[in-house]
């Protein structure tokens, strides 16, 4: 079969997408490059690598303090940043963005703030059974320091979330839920609406993990109404080590702040600090500038594309993948939920995913192969792990095909 070159239906010029990517002009083992990881760190449009590049050669310098010409131009580009990620969003205000270096650490702000100045011993959390590992430890470890409980909202063999029995753990003692938006281990896509209605109708904030959503479809926070939503950089096609924390301005401006420094503060004595509104309060010390900067630009690229034909281009993709892995009798799909984002996690009878992945990979084409970060959802399915294909916006027909075709193989190999 040959490469799927335009989407006729979305008019998706998927061969000029690729040509965005220096990545795919440098062969991997003399093959092809077939990139099927981009659930765990996407590659990078040639518009982010040059807005790093021009930031570091043309305006670099330390933001917000800087009465020079200079720093006051790389100011206005970082805040311009955070206006395009406002608006990504759907946020209300520029101040309800911070910077951070990731999701993870805007989980652990938000637990750490937030989760210590509100919660009591007996208060209660919830999370999913399909959490990525950063949105269960911070929890746990809330949970240990102020006598909390931890409960889960279960998933079900095909990994859906299970509504029902989430609303069944709601009571009076909830008080914060804290749920992904797109499962990194199976795709599943939660029902977030009817989940933070829920919570809300309880009294409980939500927190929403969107790592694995924001490369996909288009969010609005102001719709779904949560109180606060994180996402990487990294996972949107941007720079690593950048990452967004939204929250709502009277939830961010009512609490402490996470890390003590520079720009967090309005005055400083020995006797006292007087803390800077958010988002600064938020942001101590020198943030990653060109990261933020180039995240801004990311975003641009990523709306002259289009969300809508994004997700049809991907749709598109993870029908065509299921259809050709369930050839392979000895092929088991983890993860069949009714609403998925671009995920395929599978095993081969008598197969280790690691061998799995070690063979795709001498072929070129790059897999993940583990526990995704989500050990529970590994238990949920009796398993210790399972190799996954995540697909991008940079991914054709022919890469899907070269997936079956190395599969096929790799079962010949192993008899």
């Amino acid at each position: 079969m040959t490469m799927a070159l335009r989407n006729e239906q979305t008019d998706y010029d998927v061969a000029r997408v690729r040509a965005d990517f220096p990545i795919f002009d440098h062969p991997v083992n003399g093959n092809r490059l077939v990139f099927l990881d981009s659930a765990a760190s996407a590659q990078k449009p040639r518009a982010t690598i040059d807005a790093l590049s021009r930031c570091y050669e043309t305006e670099y310098a330390n933001i917000h303090r800087g009465v020079y010409d200079l720093s006051m131009r790389t100011t206005k580009a970082f805040e311009a940043a955070r206006d395009k990620v406002r608006e990504f969003l759907g946020a209300a205000e520029s101040r309800e963005i911070i910077f951070l270096r990731g999701g993870t650490e805007a989980i652990n702000l938000v637990a750490a703030t937030y989760g210590r100045a509100n919660l009591a011993a007996g208060d209660e959390i919830i999370v999913s059974h399909m959490e990525h590992h950063s949105n269960i430890v911070p929890w746990q470890m809330l949970r240990d320091e102020l006598g909390l409980k931890l409960r889960v909202a279960p998933i079900d063999d095909a990994g859906n979330f299970r509504l029902d029995e989430f609303e069944k753990l709601l009571n009076q003692r909830t008080r914060i839920v804290a749920v992904t938006h797109a499962s990194n281990a199976l795709g599943t896509i939660v029902p977030l609406k009817q989940v933070i209605a829920l919570a809300h109708d309880h009294g409980a904030v939500v927190l929403v993990d969107g790592c694995q959503a924001v490369p996909h479809m288009d969010i609005d926070v102001a719709e779904l109404d949560c109180d606060f939503y994180v996402f990487s950089g990294h996972k949107l096609y941007g720079p690593s080590g950048i990452g967004v924390l939204y929250g709502k301005a009277a939830l961010l401006e009512a609490m402490p702040p996470y890390q003590g420094g520079g720009e967090m503060i309005l005055h400083v004595s020995f006797d006292k600090t007087e803390f800077n509104v958010i988002p600064h309060k938020f942001e101590a010390g020198t943030p990653h500038i060109a990261g933020a900067i180039a995240l801004g630009a990311t975003i641009d690229y990523l709306n002259e594309l289009g969300f809508e034909r994004i997700a049809a281009h991907e749709q598109m993709l993870l029908e065509y993948a299921t259809e050709r892995l369930t050839e392979f009798n000895s092929l088991r799909l983890i993860g069949t939920a009714d609403r998925k984002a671009s995920i395929l996690s599978f095993t081969l009878e008598g197969i280790h995913p690691h061998d799995i992945g070690t063979v795709l990979d001498r072929q070129g084409i790059a897999i993940r192969a583990g526990h995704h970060c989500a050990q529970p959802v590994m238990a949920h399915f009796g398993l210790a792990a399972t190799a996954r294909a995540s697909f991008g916006i940079y991914n054709t027909t022919e890469d899907v095909d070269a997936l079956a075709g190395a599969i096929g193989k790799t079962i010949e190999m192993f008899g």
